[in-house]
């Protein structure tokens, strides 16, 4: 199924129905303010397991991120400092995934040997939305295409012709971007940027 939302102002009944989907397992694609990505509820690890066997991967061996409708509940997730949180701040909502380390409230089936999580509070009206009113983060990774014609990853009609019968639904909030979210590690005693974005870090 492929459904339109719009950037500014998705519709609450809409959006009310994909949160429905995911709370009962489903795995969606939909925009971010950067790719495309693949999610379900955090909460739900047989749709966590169905989203890595998309990326063929193992789901104690993906390094997944969450997204988040905004900085409020981040320490439920994830442990982080003062001066990490001002950064977080000063360039959230936006295109980054900021590396910290998970507390033992994340779900089981996220946690990975590093014990980090990826926190991603995008510049995009329709993923928060999904999220806040989900109640609780979505799982994101990004729509990844091996070929060396990746128009897909951003046209969601291409999206929803080669996952319809994978997925439960394909959002179309219009043509994404063609470059994945910068990667900002924040473990360390130093914040590092580890793959750059379409725009830069402001410590």
């Amino acid at each position: 199924m492929l459904l339109k939302l719009f950037e500014d102002g998705p519709d609450d009944r809409e959006v009310f129905k994909v949160a429905e989907v995911l709370r009962r397992g489903g795995v969606i694609i939909y925009p971010t303010d950067t790719v495309y990505a693949i999610g379900c509820d955090i909460n739900q690890p047989k749709a966590v397991q169905r989203v890595a066997a998309l990326k063929g991967i193992k789901p104690e061996k993906a390094n997944f991120s969450i997204i988040c409708p905004d900085l409020g509940n981040l320490s439920i997730y994830a442990k982080v400092s003062n001066p990490v949180f001002k950064v977080m701040k000063r360039n959230l909502p936006g295109p980054f995934t900021f590396i910290l380390p998970a507390t033992g409230k994340l779900p089981g089936i996220l946690q990975n040997k590093r014990k980090t999580v990826g926190i991603r509070v995008p510049d995009s009206e329709i993923a928060r939305a999904l999220a806040r009113e989900l109640g609780n983060p979505l799982l994101t990774t990004s729509v990844h295409d091996d070929d060396e014609v990746v128009e897909y990853t951003t046209d969601p009609e291409l999206i929803h012709e080669r996952y319809e019968h994978r997925v439960d639904l394909v959002i179309d909030g219009g043509y994404g971007q063609n470059t994945a979210s910068a990667v900002v590690d924040c473990t360390g005693s130093e914040i590092i940027v580890l793959r750059e974005g379409i725009r830069e870090l402001l410590l």
